[in-house]
This record gives structure tokens, sequence and C-alpha cells, in this order.
């Protein structure tokens, strides 16, 4: 993967190249980029993918310590990116964290749509039983730790407090180890990981949610049905808020969309995107 030196620090990225229209997904805390790779695949003899490793864990270089790492330093991170890589009339695509949508908010210049997959959203931070538990063990000295090294079993990684919550089909190990390595060996990603999610307010997606009733761009939430962290209410109601949102629901997938089902999610996308490009914005 090539890196990109941002204000925030140095992340790797995924970029497939090409003309085709534009969409950057991103994901969740504790994996990285390679949790949309069936759903790139899928895309990019046609478009132009571009998948980030956020600093959520996993994560292999750690960020700058002089720049405090919080939702919002994220979210001028994501900016960030887009800016220096010229990326114009983006399809933003999140999944499992709520990022996206404060980016929508504040910086929709560079956005032709905005699709939100099983994600935080309004009151629910931290989200289900994993959530919680990341929180806990955060507050906790010696918790990251302890929590990476007992989801580095793999007998409990199916667990409601892991995997399990996010996927009803395992995911693969090779797949879930490269997620899980960073926090297990290196101190410097746990102290990144443990400030970010400290740093979380209680009241961001709620603001960020009343931001979104100004956004002038197409949308599409796509929502897991049988979600256990993410109440599917939220599905109806962010496309509900959202001026030119629409709601699509996915059966037999848990949070992670692009895991379960990766090609139906890669089709709505597809036909997003198609209707995005054809409306204009």
């Amino acid at each position: 993967m090539p890196e990109i030196e941002l204000t925030a620090g140095t992340i790797a990225y995924e970029d497939t190249g090409g003309p085709g229209p534009v969409l950057v997904l991103l994901h969740g805390l504790v994996h990285d980029a390679t949790v949309w790779r069936e759903v790139i695949a899928e895309l990019a003899p046609d478009h132009r993918v571009v998948a980030p490793t956020l600093p959520y864990g996993s994560h292999r270089t750690p960020m700058n310590p002089e720049v405090p790492l919080s939702p919002d330093s994220v979210v001028d991170l994501i900016a960030e990116l887009l800016d220096r890589l010229d990326l114009t009339d983006v399809v933003l695509v999140e999944s499992d964290c709520g990022r996206a949508q404060t980016v929508a908010v504040r910086h929709p210049e560079r956005l032709a749509g905005l699709v939100l997959i099983s994600c935080e959203a309004f009151d629910n931070y931290p989200p289900g039983t994993p959530g919680k538990m990341i929180d806990l063990a955060c507050r906790i000295p010696g918790g990251v730790l302890l929590m990476a090294r007992v989801l580095g079993l793999k007998p409990l990684r199916r667990l409601p407090v892991g995997l399990g919550a996010l996927t009803r089909r395992p995911v693969p190990e090779a797949i879930a180890d490269a997620w899980l390595r960073p926090l297990r060996t290196d101190p410097a990603i746990r102290h990144d990981f443990r400030r970010y999610c400290l740093a979380v307010r209680k009241d961001e997606l709620l603001r960020a949610a009343e931001g979104l009733r100004t956004f002038d761009r197409p949308a599409l939430v796509v929502w897991a049905v049988d979600d256990l962290m993410m109440p599917r209410e939220h599905g109806r109601r962010l496309a509900e808020l959202l001026p030119r949102g629409r709601l699509v629901e996915i059966a037999d997938s848990r949070t992670l969309v692009a895991e379960d089902q990766p090609e139906r999610l890669a089709k709505e996308l597809r036909a997003f995107v198609a209707e995005t490009s054809a409306g204009g914005s």
C-alpha cells in the first residue's frame, strides 16, 4: 500500500486508480482497509476506490504524538487526505464508525454523495457489548493490551464481545490476525487507540445528525437487519433526516456488511454511484 504523510501522521491507503467515479471507503475500530477487500474487487474494474487505514488500532505506523488524536482530528485527517489526493466528486462511504457524518457536515465541498453503513449514530456510543468493552479497557491501566490478547485467542473471537458481534460468518484468520497484531505488539499503537477512544464526546454524533439535515447531496443508508450493535431504527432515522436520503436494509448480515454480504453491498454501491453521477450533486 502507498503511504501519505498528513498532519496527524502517516497513513497507508489502497488506491485502485483509474478514471472512473471515486469512492472513498472508511472502516471502523480494530480493523483496517482490508475489511473492504471483496467490495473493492467488485468495484475496481470501473471505479476508482480509495481505502485508507485509519488510526483505529489496526494501523501499523503510530500517529504524531504532538497532534491530539480524537474523532475531530480523524475528521480533519480524512478531509486532508481528500485534499492531498485532489479527490473531487467523491462518494464517501463509512461502516461501523460515525466520522463520515461529521465530514459531510464540515467538509461537503469534495463530496458528491454519502453512504452510511450500519454505523454509530445519535446517542449510540459506545455501541453494543464490544463498544462498552473497548471503553472500559481504555479506562483501566493495561486494559487495551489485555483486550487485544483475549481477542487474539482464536477460540474466543466468535464471542459476542468480539468479532462474533460484528459478523455472522467468521472473518478469515489471516485477516483477523492482521487486524489485532498492532494492538498486541506495539505499545505506541495501543497509546494511539486509547487516546482516540477517550477523546470521544458523547454529544458528537447527535450534533452531526443535526448537521446532516442540511446535507444536500444524494445519500444512501445501508443497514444490516441482524445488527447487534447498531439499532435498526437508527438506519431509518438517518435516512429520514438526510434531505436526499434513502434506506436499504440487508438481511443475513451483522455490522460489517462488507464481510457478510460483500457482493450485495457492492451492487448497492454501484447503483448509488450511477444514480449520483446521472443526477449530479
